[in-house]
């Protein structure tokens, strides 16, 4: 292989030569100023052959010196020209340290202009920020709750959740968020019609109105939007002047459609409080706390002596009459149903029926949370509303009547008892089976005596867990802007009234009685016919004591008290079976 490589290189070579010489000639012979050059050489060549030995030596002398001359000429051109190339080198290093300058104070720049922007958005975000009197106001509701639960024991269980609750609904983070029209037109579009308070096309002229006319791209917060629904008048899109309420709850709904939300709070679809907030709206947890309440229950008093029965259906007078005063106050019939129920002191009753009748569809507002609150409040307030009017409305003489310890009831009619009384009171109102089948179901559990797991899970951990998570959801959904309502100041009034209409009935209820038994029934323990359970009762027996200590009068007050929680359902029940069809 090599001997090959050197036999080809030689004439390879030589070819290359050949061909370079031949371009090189080409570039030359062609160019105008070697011709010139060529010309030039040709006229000093005849001068010079003309010349003398002596002129010709002196005019090559002088091209010699030129040649020295203009060698020095370009010595020194070369010179500058380095000097330059020097110079110019030194300039580029300049020019790119100045652009690496200039570009990191751009990032810099950059850099400072983005952190800005992040803290004014967080800024934005903050609860100083959005912050209201009514956020405040609610806060410190919250606070209290917590504070008379933890002071004064008043139905810890549930203030403390609530309170908690309320103090989270009322972060104020989602005022600040807001939708553009044509997000709020997109939402009425892919509506549900069955799910819109009003027919689609109301809903559109609702928008357009709180929008304004040529509304375009506006964005819009939902805080303005209520300031534009309390300047509107509602009855001119053919709505009652008492919808004012329900227009506001159906833009809430509209404003939280929108995408930019923190998905945190309870009316923001997608969040883990709304999801919570769902066993709410949807009658979930009342029937779980029923169940509860069954397997913990012992229905031997009522069954002892079922006359007893009649002062928890006494009781439920301020029902009815809340109800009517309800109406009277403007609120339509499904809403004055829901508040009724609050009479009953029964708070998940009164969660379950104002779910059905008051949740914002069918032309009525979503007043759960102030129901729920009402309700809770008040049972809350048991020890210190009933006292008053037991003896405002009973004698000293009446009050130390004492009542023979009820008689023993085997097991057979503890276990019959639940299951005629789930057959009875669900013929009479089938609409009550959720809230009735599961408190006589937990009762079978409990009387059964064979299903100790059962009955300890239903009576403990089950009905502890969804306690915590209805008293939270219940204390959030009160947010200061759908709470602090006139209507919720309505509420609140009419709850009260019929707390003490109902402890009145009760009372009144055993008075009448006695006037045809011969055995004298303690008239205190009508008040038990409220279905605070068992709260009534302990006030009964320590009203009671305060006369004689040795009245033993708990047992006595468990029947009425456990018939008014039956019949706070039944009462529930009836409700629906008018309002709902």
């Amino acid at each position: 292989m090599l001997g090959k490589k050197s036999i080809y290189r030689r004439p390879v070579v030589i070819l290359a030569s050949l061909v370079l010489l031949m371009l090189l000639n080409m570039v030359v012979v062609n160019n105008p100023m070697f011709a010139t050059k060529v010309s030039d050489l040709g006229g000093q060549t005849e001068q010079v052959s003309e010349m003398t030995p002596e002129e010709s030596n002196a005019q090559l002398a002088e091209i010699a010196d030129a040649i020295v001359a203009e060698s020095e000429k370009t010595e020194a051109l070369n010179q500058q020209v380095h000097s330059l190339d020097k110079r110019i080198t030194a300039l580029e290093r300049q020019s790119n340290r100045i652009q690496a300058v200039n570009k990191d104070e751009s990032l810099e720049m950059s850099t400072k202009d983005r952190l800005y922007e992040g803290l004014h958005n967080f800024w934005l975000l903050t609860g100083f920020r959005n912050c209201k009197l009514g956020n405040i106001i609610m806060i410190l509701v919250g606070i209290l709750f917590i504070f008379l639960a933890i002071r004064f024991e008043f139905e810890p269980m549930l203030l403390i959740p609530i309170g908690t609750g309320i103090i989270c609904g009322n972060i104020p983070f989602f005022q600040g968020f807001g939708i553009d029209f044509a997000a709020a037109m997109d939402f009425v579009n892919n509506a549900n019609p069955a799910d819109l308070p009003f027919d689609i096309d109301t809903a559109k002229a609702l928008l357009v109105s709180v929008f304004g006319e040529n509304p375009g791209d506006k964005h819009m917060v939902l805080s303005e939007a209520i300031k534009e629904v309390d300047r509107m008048d509602v009855t001119a899109f053919g709505l009652a002047a008492n919808e004012v309420e329900s227009v506001k709850g159906f833009m809430t709904e509209v404003f939280q459609s929108g995408e930019l939300n923190l998905q945190t709070g309870l009316y923001q679809k997608g969040s883990v409080l709304n999801y919570l907030y769902f066993g709410v709206t949807s009658g979930v947890y009342p029937p779980l706390i029923f169940l509860g309440i069954g397997a913990m229950t012992d229905f031997s008093s009522l069954i002892a002596n079922p006359k007893l029965m009649i002062l928890g259906a006494a009781a439920q007078l301020g029902v009815f009459i809340t109800f009517i005063g309800a109406l009277y106050l403007g609120f339509n019939l499904r809403e004055a149903g829901a508040i009724g129920i609050i009479g009953g002191a029964d708070g998940p009753t009164a969660i379950f029926l104002s779910s059905r009748l008051a949740n914002g569809m069918n032309g009525t507002r979503n007043l759960i949370g102030p129901i729920a609150i009402a309700a809770y409040s008040y049972m809350a307030l048991v020890p210190v509303i009933q006292p008053p009017i037991i003896r405002l409305l009973t004698t000293k003489n009446e009050r130390l009547i004492k009542m023979k310890a009820p008689r023993m009831v085997n097991k057979t009619e503890k276990i019959m008892f639940p299951i005629v009384g789930l057959i009875l009171t669900t013929f009479i109102s089938p609409t009550a089976l959720p809230l009735l089948g599961m408190l006589f179901f937990g009762n079978i559990i409990k009387e059964s005596g064979v299903v100790k797991r059962l009955q300890n899970t239903a009576s403990n951990p089950l009905i502890d867990i969804v306690t915590i998570v209805l008293g939270l959801t219940v204390g959030a959904s009160t947010q200061a802007s759908v709470f602090l309502t006139s209507s919720s100041i309505k509420i609140f009034v009419l709850g009260a009234a019929s707390f003490c209409v109902a402890t009145a009935g009760g009372l009144l209820g055993a008075k009448f009685m006695n006037l045809f038994l011969k055995e004298k029934i303690n008239p205190m323990i009508g008040a038990a016919g409220v279905s605070a359970v068992p709260d009534s009762a302990r006030v009964v027996q320590v009203e009671g004591q305060k006369y004689d200590p040795s009245n033993h009068l708990l047992m006595h007050a468990m029947a009425p008290n456990v018939s008014g929680v039956i019949g706070s359902a039944v009462a529930a029940g009836v409700m629906m079976s008018f309002l709902m069809m």
